[in-house]
């Protein structure tokens, strides 16, 4: 199962986009309320999570996914229960995927410690050990960041293509005019 976490004040672009092209390459995806079942976004929007945090485990996932947004990640981080499934994921080798401000919680975790990763402009000092590198989506190993909501489908076909295939990746990409 991935597990994709919404706390209040998550950035809806990043986690929605995520939620709905995983799903579109028909992945086991199940959105996680940190704190509450019914998350608000950093806009106003609120999601009804698929489950509560506390319901998770640690034992089910496949890969785990962090929303940017504020103060979403900053409640993210604060979260045990997000802790520990970002750590049971490292050591197992599993996907993680994180955008916007959430590569700072890897970061600050010492999950980073020289794996190229990006953030949104002003988190790059929060990457401790990380090569940055500007703008975009980039993958190092198990690790996936992304720079923000503009990068937010390329981010998700990315997860896509790890946990799907390419040839899905594509074939979703190719469905929803994406260049």
């Amino acid at each position: 199962m991935i597990a994709v976490f919404l706390a209040n004040g998550f950035e809806e672009i990043e986690a929605l986009a995520v939620v709905d092209l995983l799903r579109r390459a028909n992945l086991n995806v199940v959105t996680f309320g940190v704190g509450t079942d019914t998350p608000i976004g950093s806009h106003g929007i609120a999601v009804q999570a698929d489950r509560s945090a506390s319901s998770l485990c640690v034992d089910d996932l496949s890969a785990v996914v962090l929303p940017g947004g504020m103060p979403g990640t900053t409640n993210l981080e604060q979260s045990e229960t997000v802790q520990q499934a970002i750590s049971y994921a490292i050591e197992k080798q599993l996907p993680v995927g994180a955008i916007c401000a959430a590569p700072s919680i890897l970061g600050h975790g010492g999950i980073l410690q020289g794996i190229h990763a990006t953030c949104y402009p002003g988190f790059e000092g929060e990457l401790t050990g990380a090569v940055y590198e500007e703008g975009g989506v980039v993958t190092d190993g198990n690790i996936t960041t992304a720079a923000g909501a503009g990068v937010a489908i390329d981010f998700a076909l990315e997860l896509v293509r790890r946990l799907a295939s390419v040839a899905i990746a594509e074939d979703i990409r190719r469905g929803i005019q994406c260049r």
